[in-house]
């Protein structure tokens, strides 16, 4: 059974494409002001996941341009869900194994980079990660109503059933 923290990220993973169903293409590649696009900010969460779980946590750089079109800071760009949306699937396939693994002793482990700390643990890399997607969620939600979308999901959704509490302590039970 994967540890409490791992399967509040998987909830929050499923909560991020509930709020992505219906948006088309040509909706995901849209602005408001200096707000980024939908299909940008999948591919900035594509990003940081395998800066965090692949690159940093296990050296593996599935997809360079993350690093370049997608960053923190980068400049603004207007890619669609065809775009983005499988290369963030592929990151976080690929990143599943490693983060299934991880027990609270591994979480409280440096989470270096280039090889050297900085004061992150992975527990905290992963927290920071899920509090990350809960952000775009709100944004996301806020940019489909400028376009008009109906019926948006409410959050949080059935957490009681897919993600319920459970203390570290339960591990393995």
């Amino acid at each position: 059974m994967a540890h409490p923290l791992v399967e509040q990220l998987g909830f929050t993973r499923s909560e991020w494409l509930r709020g992505l169903e219906g948006v088309s293409d040509n909706d995901s590649a849209r602005h408001f002001g200096p707000m980024n696009c939908i299909g940008w900010t999948v591919g900035h969460l594509a990003w940081q996941e395998q800066r965090y779980f692949l690159a940093r946590a296990q050296g593996i750089v599935l997809f360079p341009d993350l690093n370049v079109v997608y960053a923190y800071g980068a400049p603004m760009s207007s890619p669609t869900l065809h775009d983005t949306l499988p290369v963030w699937h592929q990151v976080v396939q690929a990143s599943q194994s490693y983060l299934d693994d991880l027990t609270t002793s591994s979480l409280v482990q440096e989470l270096p980079l280039d090889g050297k700390p900085v004061g992150q643990s992975v527990g905290s890399a992963m927290r920071r990660m899920t509090y990350h997607y809960w952000y775009h969620i709100g944004e996301i939600q806020a940019i489909r109503q400028m376009l008009g979308h109906m019926g948006l999901p409410e959050y949080v959704g059935d957490i009681e059933t897919l993600a319920p509490y459970r203390s570290e302590t339960q591990l393995g039970s």
